[in-house]
């Protein structure tokens, strides 16, 4: 489930009040903002809650998945595109940048735009021009507040020759860090009780509190994942729960699991299947219009593809029809679902999440 990005930065810890305060600080300045944090740990939260308390609160916010898009496809989400500049752009279209005018744009995992798509947008942020896909002449200059966040180490990437030195230092004019919910655990009773009341509010669950158990379990748990895992965890047992205290019992095995001591952290690496299964399960896109089109116009690989089909089996426990149905499809689908799979060889054993 994907972090509901529309919640304030919850938390009573120091470093989320400190954070809070730096965002009431800054956010008048107008300047461009770097956010880094850990996958999940809330960097859209912040970045909005800047927007909201900043002068162009009256403005478009648009947020840019920098990660979800193949270079071709960001290029034509940003600057947009003339008619005929490639197959299927049957129409003029307007880019975010464009359509963020006078307003904020949030460009998500900057970390992972490529060499050629950051020297563009360089010289986007040093002229305000745009040039669409296709156009002979920039179509005109705009007024745009620049907010980016990435979990990976710019200056690292800056060393390694992967991120272009010029554009971090246009980019980094303020610099917030957002902790992992790991390192403020005072805040995990809060934000857990707050995600349960908010299932309770819109579907029929009973849960309403948390044994202290339950909560000690909570607070144990590392949270790779960080806010956005702990958010689905707690709607997954929301559901599964039978009473109106959560116990122990009610929630997931890995949960359970974690104790004390264990081995440290490491955070992996996000991937373009990380980000589709997110655009299917969180943005509740199909898999027809997020998934096919790309492998089919091959700017993703098979691989990627039975990445998503494998973390949609392991949810299901190896069910293709539920399968089918989380991944949006029209009932009628699951057999034209499996025939592309087994056609492109796309196709895990369900075996194997039983």
């Amino acid at each position: 489930m994907r972090f509901d990005a529309a919640v304030q930065l919850t938390g009573s810890s120091a470093a989320i009040t400190d954070l809070r305060q730096e965002i009431e600080r800054v956010a008048h300045a107008d300047a461009k903002v770097l956010i880094t944090g850990e996958s999940g740990s809330g960097k859209e939260v912040v970045a909005r809650q800047l927007y909201a308390l900043s002068k162009r609160a009256d403005r478009a916010f648009v947020p840019v998945n920098c990660a979800a898009l193949s270079e071709t496809l960001l290029e034509s989400e940003l600057f947009g595109h003339v008619k005929g500049s490639f197959t299927g752009a049957y129409r003029d279209k307007p880019g975010k940048l464009e359509i963020a005018d006078e307003g904020v744009i949030f460009l998500d995992e900057i970390g992972e735009m490529t060499l050629r798509m950051q020297g563009l947008l360089l010289r986007f942020l040093e002229t305000g021009e745009i040039q669409k896909v296709g156009a002979e002449r920039a179509a005109g200059r705009v007024d745009v507040r620049t907010i980016t966040a990435t979990n990976r180490n710019l200056r690292e990437m800056v060393a390694q020759g992967q991120f272009r030195e010029d554009l971090f230092y246009r980019l980094n004019v303020i610099h917030l860090v957002v902790p992992p919910l790991r390192e403020r655990v005072d805040d995990i009773p809060e934000l857990a009780t707050m995600f349960l009341q908010k299932v309770a509010r819109s579907s029929a669950s009973v849960a309403r509190d948390f044994s202290t158990d339950a909560i000690s379990l909570l607070c144990t748990y590392r949270w790779p994942g960080n806010v956005r895992e702990l958010q689905n965890v707690i709607e997954r047992t929301a559901v599964r729960a039978r009473a109106e205290t959560v116990t122990p019992d009610d929630l997931p095995s890995d949960v359970r699991a974690q104790r004390p001591g264990t081995a440290p952290f490491r955070e992996r690496r996000r991937t373009i299947a990380d980000h589709l299964y997110e655009r299917i399960t969180n943005d509740r896109q199909s898999f027809w219009t997020t998934v096919y089109p790309l492998f089919i116009q091959r700017e993703i690989t098979r691989s990627s593809v039975r990445e998503v089909v494998r973390r949609g089996l392991q949810e299901s426990r190896g069910n293709y029809k539920i399968v089918a149905r989380n991944f949006n499809m029209d009932p009628g689908d699951y057999k034209k679902f499996l025939n592309f799979l087994r056609k492109h060889h796309c196709q895990p054993s369900f075996k194997e999440f039983r």
